[in-house]
């Protein structure tokens, strides 16, 4: 089973224009193909991919999840120290935007350390129809398969899948989880174009996503 979308129209203008074409990439379609939100539960853990603290700025901010939501990164390093910094940013990216939907924070500070331009505008407004569905999520979303291009010292693009089959919508007042299963695809692929600021961090400046996508699903 899977997180089903919001309504069309909702889906529709979170949409962001994608430009990859300085790295070779290819563009999908809509940013964020998922319904996430916030959770009552008051444990939380680190997000993943990994306990440590990300490369880069001392100064980043602190990403944890409830009890029962997590985010899983498969295969999310290369052992190229570049590369590895981008892949690390593009799951505090991730990891930002669902955490601004369970606190249900559509103007997340966490989200604009990550992202800037048309990716940070069409987060804000995925957030949003998360917050005017009154639907937050819970289980694990898994993200693989990256595939990274590093054009030049501060310009990269990243194409990787997430599998949404494990996890589910709730809803924000009663907590009550919907299982009911959805004849869409769990899969969902992602193309992101990053820039990396002056402090060193890789934030996502553009971002499509198509789901169903033959480059995710089985």
């Amino acid at each position: 089973m899977k997180r089903r979308s919001v309504p069309v129209a909702t889906a529709l203008a979170a949409t962001a224009a994608l430009l990859l074409t300085a790295c070779g990439g290819d563009g999908k379609s809509e940013e964020n193909d998922k319904i996430a939100g916030a959770d009552t539960d008051k444990s939380t853990e680190p997000a993943s991919p990994d306990k440590s603290t990300p490369p880069g700025p001392a100064d980043r901010p602190k990403i944890t999840f409830p009890k029962g939501v997590e985010n899983k990164f498969e295969n999310w390093a290369t052992g190229d120290p570049t590369e590895d910094a981008v892949l690390s940013d593009v799951a505090q990216t991730v990891n930002a935007v669902d955490d601004a939907i369970l606190r249900g924070n559509s103007d997340s500070t966490t989200v604009a350390y990550y992202r800037q331009g048309d990716a940070l505008v069409s987060a804000q407004k995925w957030i949003q129809a998360w917050l005017d569905e009154g639907l937050t999520w819970t289980g694990v979303t898994r993200y693989f398969k990256p595939d990274i291009k590093v054009a030049d010292k501060d310009t990269a693009a990243v194409v990787y899948c997430a599998d949404e089959s494990k996890a589910y919508n709730k809803n924000r007042e009663t907590g009550k989880v919907d299982k009911t299963p959805s004849d869409e695809s769990p899969y969902v692929t992602y193309s992101t174009q990053l820039k990396k600021n002056d402090k060193g961090v890789w934030q996502t400046t553009e971002v499509q996503s198509k789901r169903g996508d033959k480059t995710c699903a089985p």
